[in-house]
């Protein structure tokens, strides 16, 4: 049995990815040069939500892929089997700002295994990571530059962000199993 506790309803979600992306605006040298990277599942909506936000902020495209990482990871015996997704990176990365989208971090493995697979597509100027939600029980030392709210939490308990595109809602909430 499990309880569920809102985190962020549908507008906050929207006020919080509105925020990120201000965030990324004001702390990027050049949008000329500024990527967004999905990482699958909920980053990809979250990267396309932030580069949405972004056009409407400073009438800007920002060029947006998408990264799938399961044959990096170190855990999958752990996480269990998974059928890869498409990775579509439609453009060059040397001299990029790249900035890695996910929805949650929590033991650093998803974004080390990212940053495993970006080397395989080329090598960005700078990497930097914006995340939802940081869950805290960080195993890798890895913190995100980028963070819509931090959430600490227990290690039994879950965090799942719900999207529109995904899930048909927006909003995040704290699984409590009892």
């Amino acid at each position: 049995m499990a309880s569920f506790v809102e985190i962020l309803s549908n507008d906050e979600l929207r006020r919080t990815v509105n925020r990120l992306a201000s965030e990324i605006v004001e702390r990027t040298s050049s949008l000329e040069n500024l990527v967004l990277i999905g990482i699958h599942t909920r980053g990809v909506p979250l990267a396309q939500l932030l580069a949405d936000q972004i056009q409407h902020l400073e009438n800007h495209a920002v060029s947006l892929g998408t990264l799938d990482i399961t044959f990096y990871r170190d855990d999958l015996d752990s996480i269990g089997i998974r059928t890869p997704e498409r990775t579509d990176i439609p453009f060059d990365l040397s001299s990029k700002t790249l900035i890695l989208v996910d929805d949650v971090i929590y033991s650093g493995r998803t974004i080390r295994a990212a940053m495993n697979a970006i080397s395989d597509y080329g090598r960005p100027d700078t990497i930097r990571l914006a995340v939802l939600i940081d869950r805290g029980h960080r195993q890798l030392p890895i913190h995100p530059d980028f963070v819509g709210k931090a959430i600490p939490t227990a290690r039994e308990e879950a965090v799942k962000v719900s999207l529109k595109t995904i899930d048909g809602y927006d909003g995040v909430h704290l699984i409590r199993r009892l």
